[in-house]
């Protein structure tokens, strides 16, 4: 029995799996094999990734990021925001006798732990009492009794049924959660509290028109911008038999003026811009849909360009032109990297950086783009995306004139992509009426974002509070100036609780 197993014997051993020799040699094998593995990476680890060659002189030095992970597990003790409800443990008097003595212990401390629990949100049934009042002698002598009702606090939907707290809930769950109503439908059923999809649709309707004012008041603020960022997107709307392809249009305001506008139209038009920038003299960036160049021709404004777009036509035809693919991408990441690096810089210095370092860059690259031209057939998809960037030259060197436009559109591409994934879950909207509560909500869901605010708190707020502010004073309950208002009133309990 001492021999080896007979599935072991020769160069290409097996295991029977039956008897302790070869168990034993099969585990052990695995552990030095997980061994070596771990060997390797700790020595890929430390190993420096060699660059495929030298930076130029002048040229930005690029380095590889790493993302820092967090070791070990995270300090709940740090997320102060929350509420705290302790939970206190102490022996009994009968445990508290000592085993070998039996005289009672003394205290001498704690061990602390956290834990995170989470308590599902419920309905509340409010109801509203109002006490009558009359006037016994007047009622007595015959005269007129002189009844008065106490007044109830305002609702936001007359005689509505959803209290400020359930609207901005469904408010919040539709366009910021991107959560579809038929599925709120189903979770509030849950919770006991069935209402249908179709009541949920009028509410958030009735929201809009009550938030309209407030709409309005930002749409003045971006046009008051010195950069509008724009993009669209497809909006489906029911029709008879069919979906209507409609759009929604997001518009982005500066720093200075810092809202996001979405706009609904029935169709993709100049029409729907055109009337939204309707005197507007700043800087529009957008991509290189042709129905701009009627906005701009029309309203005498600056057109800016997107260079996150050509290039992303240069690498969509990167397989049939790898060589001339390379190139231009590399022109353009140091474009990007000296962006990065101007980030943090005023619009006098991003300027002159522009100025000195991406100038001489593009000038150097349209010389090639015209060069490749000449080379490509009309056709080759590399010439279409030459074309595109020739096409638009000057709205693409906007940003060398005027530090404080963009090199890219991004930002109204990312909250298009939000657009993109209400429809996704949502499908459509059933009317223009729709469309336009999808619009005005969305703006300021999509501004609370960009101000890391709560909308849920915010709307919450808003909707107690607005039908009896005074009109002059609407610009209080502007996202950002509610932020600064909100921090202001939490600030002396904070300092109270230090």
């Amino acid at each position: 029995m001492g021999g080896r197993c007979a599935s072991r014997r020769g160069s290409t051993p097996t295991y029977c799996g039956r008897c302790s020799g070869c168990w034993r040699a099969r585990h052990e094998g695995a552990a030095e094999l997980a061994r070596a593995g771990r060997r390797r990476g700790e020595a890929l680890t430390e190993k420096a990734i060699p660059a495929d060659e030298p930076a130029a002189a002048g040229q930005p030095v690029y380095e590889l990021r790493r993302v820092k992970r967090r070791r070990g597990r995270r300090a709940l003790a740090n997320f102060e925001k929350l509420p705290v409800t302790q939970h206190v443990y102490e022996l009994s008097p009968e445990e508290r006798a000592c085993p070998c003595c039996g005289v009672e212990r003394k205290e001498i401390g704690a061990e602390t732990s956290w834990q995170i629990e989470y308590v599902p949100g419920h309905f509340l049934r409010l109801q509203h009492v109002r006490k009558k009042y009359v006037c016994a002698r007047c009622e007595a002598a015959g005269e007129k009794p002189q009844i008065q009702v106490a007044a109830r606090a305002d609702s936001p939907i007359e005689r509505g049924l959803a209290g400020p707290g359930l609207l901005a809930y469904i408010v919040t769950s539709k366009f910021s959660d991107y959560l579809p109503l038929y599925r709120l439908e189903d979770i509030f059923a849950r919770q006991g509290f069935e209402i249908s999809r179709a009541t949920q649709a009028v509410w958030c309707g009735d929201v809009a028109d009550l938030v309209e004012p407030l709409y309005q008041r930002m749409v003045e603020r971006v046009h008051q911008s010195h950069v509008v960022a724009t993009d669209d997107t497809v909006l489906p709307m029911l029709a008879a038999g069919k979906t209507h392809p409609a759009r929604m249009w997001v518009y982005i305001g500066d720093a200075a003026h810092p809202y996001n506008i979405f706009d609904f139209t029935l169709r993709r038009s100049r029409d729907g811009p055109q009337e939204f920038l309707k005197n507007y003299p700043g800087v529009l960036l957008a991509d290189a849909y042709g129905a701009y160049n009627g906005v701009v021709a029309g309203n005498g404004l600056t057109r800016a360009g997107c260079w996150a777009h050509a290039r992303r036509k240069v690498i969509e035809a990167e397989s049939t032109a790898p060589k001339i693919a390379r190139e231009i991408v590399t022109v353009l990441s140091r474009l990007f990297a000296l962006e990065q690096q101007a980030k943090e810089l005023s619009v006098e210095q991003r300027l002159a950086l522009r100025q000195s370092q991406s100038a001489p860059l593009l000038a150097e690259l349209r010389e090639k783009l015209l060069g490749w031209k000449k080379q490509l057939l009309p056709k080759h998809p590399m010439a279409e995306a030459v074309n595109y960037t020739l096409g638009q030259w000057t709205e693409l060197n906007v940003f060398c004139s005027d530090g404080a436009v963009p090199i890219d559109n991004n930002v109204s591409e990312r909250e298009m992509k939000r657009v993109v994934l209400n429809r996704k879950n949502s499908l459509f909207v059933g009317n223009p009426r729709g469309g336009r509560t999808a619009a005005i909500l969305a703006s300021l869901t999509s501004t609370c974002r960009r101000h890391e605010v709560d909308p849920q708190l915010y709307l919450t707020q808003l909707l107690m509070n607005l039908s009896t502010w005074p009109a002059r004073e609407l610009d209080a309950w502007l996202p950002d100036h509610w932020k600064l208002r909100h921090a202001a009133l939490d600030q002396p309990s904070s300092q109270t609780q230090g």
